[in-house]
C-alpha cells in the first residue's frame, strides 16, 4: 500500500494527523494507528509493519494483523493510499 501524494503523517504528544493537504481531511490517529500509517508511507509491506506492533506494543500478532488490515482498507476507501 501506498499513500497517495498530498497525504502527509505527523506526529504528535498524542499520537498523529493523517492529513490530505488537497481537500484539507485528516484523521486523527492514536500511537498505534500513527506507527501503522508512517510504517506504511515508509513503504513496509503489512508482515514488517505488524513485527513493528507488536514489538512497540502490548498486542497479539492475530490482532495486529486485524488492525493493520482494517487500518489499511480504510485509508484505500478514503482514497487517501492506494493498495
Amino acid at each position: 500500500m501506498k499513500l497517495r501524494d498530498g497525504i502527509s503523517v505527523t506526529t504528535t504528544d498524542f499520537g498523529g494527523v493523517l492529513l490530505d493537504q488537497r481537500s484539507g481531511t485528516y484523521w486523527q490517529l492514536n500511537e498505534s494507528g500513527t506507527l501503522v500509517v508512517s510504517a506504511l508511507a515508509e513503504g513496509l509491506g503489512a508482515p514488517e509493519v505488524v513485527d513493528r506492533l507488536v514489538a512497540e506494543f502490548d498486542v497479539e500478532r492475530e490482532r495486529a494483523e486485524a488492525d493493520v488490515a482494517a487500518l489499511s482498507r480504510q485509508l484505500v476507501d478514503a482514497r487517501m493510499a492506494t493498495p
